[in-house]
């Protein structure tokens, strides 16, 4: 059985409060996890704290060649972590190989970038109250960064907070999802074994609100960094006090298919970002507003990409579809859906459950206000919708608090430029999906979508410091 245990300060540690976690698709017992409790978390700040002094001493050079290390190991072993994700959270196991080379990416991105992050020198003589001296800034690592993650990436969004915190000479306090503790563990056991490992600047934990609440109250960490939900980030920015705190609350991905497009293209793309990772992605394409020139051969297009997806067994290599995380999931997106319908909205295709999965769901005739629509719906479901213009599907786009990525395809460069000003969101894609993301560019968006910017360039400059100097002659 593969057991996550806890970290601290490096230091493997168990308690007698062992939690199971189950295979979505197989129903089958695949990992066990110590829960830790309001104690150990505080505990894990205090060695933590020390754990910051000790890697602040460290030469960059070292926690490059530590970070590089990890991620040749990862390499090396990346059928044993695809495998691991699979397992936890019955992501199709194609896609789980995808995500550990992305990590390895994420990695060696963030060792770059620390390489190229500098302060810059200032004319202190500039104005009439100045006068002639060394005025410059760098920047210095915040200290301790407290980061809690989901289970739709469990392992490159665990990379995107760590390896920017670690390589920029941080500690960390990681709490990864209960639904995937054992791949973190196994991600972080890594760091721990490295011959270049600083391992006082680890610590892992396993819990939920209790913990979660901990993490977030604790004075010791100058940062909270967090990947999940609105209601959890709304708690968190109440509750932490004077910290910097970093939130990716999810979204409501839409895209706008104007007539000029090419139709065959963006449907199969649409299909992809609907559909990809059972729709359990925070820039899932959600929403899709076509014009009404095109619509009707657009829907038939989508109904015919969505049918060439292979739907279940994540185990096997073709499989595109697979579970939703756990029955709750699939209870309410069911519900969602069967609600729509009794709306007026009508289903494409799809709706039914098998096997614990939700089959790609594409529906239509949908209203503004309906929960597939207005809530973010992690799970394969897409609404497509009539519009007269890009005016109209402009409007409609950003009618919503969330705004984290949005799209349009067309082959008009002024309405492509349109978008780029008008959409309000944190990233915009022109001919492609809204699910397209680069590990290396800025990632986070606005309103209830979060505070902040991912990607390991922007993650060090969140964790980190400006320390301003005058050297007077």
């Amino acid at each position: 059985m593969n057991i996550a245990k806890i970290i601290l300060g490096g230091e493997y540690h168990t308690n007698n409060d062992i939690k199971s976690v189950l295979n979505p698709y197989t129903k089958k017992e695949v990992s066990q996890y110590y829960e830790c409790d309001e104690d150990i978390t505080n505990r894990a700040f205090e060695i933590a704290k020390s754990g910051a002094k000790k890697i602040k001493d460290s030469d960059l050079s070292k926690r490059v060649l530590w970070l590089e290390d990890v991620a040749s190991r990862l390499k090396d072993n990346l059928e044993e972590f695809a495998l691991i994700i699979t397992d936890e959270t019955g992501k199709p196991i194609s896609h789980s190989k995808i995500e550990v080379q992305r990590t390895i990416e994420t990695i060696r991105v963030s060792c770059a970038e620390a390489i190229t992050i500098s302060g810059e020198l200032i004319n202190s003589d500039a104005m009439p109250s100045g006068r002639k001296s060394i005025s410059f800034y760098k920047r210095v690592p915040s200290g301790v960064i407290s980061c809690i993650t989901p289970f739709n990436f469990p392992l490159n969004l665990v990379a995107h907070k760590i390896a920017p915190a670690l390589v920029s000479a941080n500690a960390i306090v990681l709490k990864p999802t209960p639904e995937a503790p054992y791949i973190a563990f196994r991600f972080l056991e890594l760091f721990v074994q490295s011959k270049y490992a600083i391992p006082e600047a680890i610590n892992l934990l396993y819990g939920d609100k209790i913990v979660g609440n901990a993490m977030v109250v604790n004075k010791i960490p100058r940062v909270i960094s967090f990947t999940g939900s609105l209601e959890v980030g709304k708690l968190i920015t109440k509750n932490a006090g004077i910290k910097k705190v970093s939130l990716e609350l999810g979204g409501n991905g839409a895209t706008y298919i104007n007539k000029s497009a090419d139709i065959k293209f963006a449907a199969s793309r649409c299909s992809y970002g609907a559909f990809y990772n059972a729709g359990q992605v925070c820039i899932s394409l959600q929403r899709i507003y076509c014009d009404e020139d095109i619509y009707d051969e657009f829907i038939k297009e989508l109904i015919k990409e969505t049918s060439k997806l292979k739907v279940g067994n994540p185990y096997n290599e073709d499989t595109f579809v697979s579970s939703l995380i756990n029955d709750e999931s699939i209870s309410r997106v069911k519900s969602w859906v069967d609600k729509a319908v009794d709306n007026g909205a009508v289903v494409a295709c799809g709706n039914r459950v098998k096997d614990s999965v939700f089959y790609p769901t594409i529906l239509s005739d949908v209203k503004s206000d309906m929960s597939v629509v207005c809530q973010e719906v992690f799970a394969p479901i897409v609404s497509v919708i009539k519009v007269k213009d890009s005016k109209e599907a402009f409007a409609s786009i950003n009618n919503t608090p969330f705004g984290l990525q949005y799209s349009i395809f067309t082959n008009s460069i002024k309405l492509a430029n349109r978008a780029i000003d008008e959409f309000e969101c944190g990233g915009v894609v022109i001919n492609d999906i809204p699910t397209l993301r680069f590990d290396i560019q800025p990632y986070g968006g606005i309103g209830d979508s979060g505070i902040g910017k991912e990607g390991p360039k922007y993650s060090i400059l969140e964790f980190t410091e400006i320390k301003s100097v005058v050297i007077c002659s």
